[in-house]
């Protein structure tokens, strides 16, 4: 049968904002129309924008998401509003950017893609599994997990943690994550190192760069999210706040080193967009990263600050080092597109809509 809509579940939080939208725009040349329902905080004044400016269903809804503090009155009320989406929709296919909802009676197969998880991220961050307060969201993404047909990770290190945390997955399948390559900037590459995310997610261990900024010759910008940092306060770093994608783009453009020394990463969109700008790039030394960028980046203990001191030096001192590397990263990067992620989804698509019809 031929895949002609799809209900898409996404949050404006992080990357599966970009990840839905990039997704829903190259499955249009596969004759796929996406609507997706969104869930979490609000989304921004430019999240709606981009969205409108691209063509793509968004219907908004107000509910907590998974992972947040005591979040199921809300999660459940957030099944219903989804239960009434697929009979206004009507879809080919349900692909789910979350997981408790995967046990919900849905009509069309599901789709469940696993960008991230509690489980995962606790081990990652603090090298043990997540504290018993969190039992109700294992139980209810172990239950969501079994609804699926099929469950996608965008790095086979994502779904290996996703079967450790959770038990097998009956179907699991990897499907990297693309991006758009921007209209270029000029590639300046002045003596800058760059960084980008979550700055107070543990994970992402911005803070590391920024403690390391005062043994560094170039400055350290950083641009995310200001929820709580102390950046802002570290000698040496100049805080851009949240930026748009087009400034992040500019940046991108402009630094010469990209530096990521996460402890917890199951792809790294930002990473992938410093590579495709030409930027030598830095990386905590984990399995994820080591996956796509192995060869193509400098890697680092990420609790080892003398090391990353050390990558970051080399490639400052070494300009001929640091150019090859931008190359390599480069290189790898053309590999990650819009395109392949688009038709690789269209073909699973396919699959599970075939199998669908013979059960």
């Amino acid at each position: 049968m031929g895949i002609g809509r799809v209900l898409m579940t996404a949050d404006g939080v992080g990357g599966v904002w970009t990840y839905a939208l990039d997704l829903a725009c190259g499955l249009r040349v596969h004759g796929i129309t996406v609507t997706i329902a969104t869930m979490g905080p609000r989304l921004s004044v430019d999240q709606h924008g981009e969205a409108a400016r691209r063509g793509i269903d968004v219907r908004e809804g107000d509910f907590a998401l998974e992972w947040m503090d005591d979040p199921w009155t809300d999660v459940d009320a957030a099944a219903g509003w989804l239960l009434a989406l697929e009979d206004e929709c009507r879809p080919d296919v349900v692909h789910l950017n979350g997981y408790c909802h995967g046990m919900l009676p849905w009509r069309a197969p599901v789709v469940v893609a696993a960008h991230s998880c509690v489980g995962s991220w606790w081990r990652g961050v603090h090298g043990r599994a997540a504290p018993s307060s969190w039992d109700t969201y294992r139980e209810r993404v172990r239950d969501g997990l079994a609804g699926a047909a099929i469950v996608v990770a965008p790095t086979r290190a994502m779904l290996e943690a996703l079967q450790r945390e959770y038990g097998a997955v009956a179907d699991g399948r990897v499907i990297p994550n693309g991006r758009s390559r921007p209209h270029p900037h000029p590639h300046s590459h002045d003596p800058i190192i760059f960084s980008a995310g979550r700055i107070w997610d543990q994970a992402k261990n911005i803070d590391a760069l920024c403690r390391a900024a005062a043994r560094l010759r170039w400055p350290v910008c950083v641009a995310g999210d200001s929820v709580r940092t102390d950046c802002q306060s570290i000698g040496g770093v100049r805080y851009l706040g949240r930026l748009s994608q087009e400034e992040m783009h500019e940046w991108f453009a402009r630094a010469s080193i990209y530096v990521l020394p996460a402890r917890y990463e199951p792809f790294g969109l930002s990473v992938l967009e410093a590579a495709s700008a030409g930027c030598a790039l830095v990386l905590g030394d984990i399995p994820s990263l080591r996956e796509n960028w192995d060869a193509a980046a400098a890697f680092v203990d990420p609790d080892d600050q003398d090391a990353l001191v050390h990558a970051i030096d080399e490639l400052i001192d070494q300009a001929a080092l640091r150019r090859d590397m931008a190359a390599r990263a480069h290189e790898r990067s053309r590999g990650f597109t819009v395109e392949r992620m688009a038709s690789t989804y269209a073909a699973l698509y396919e699959e599970i809509a075939a199998l669908s019809e013979k059960t």
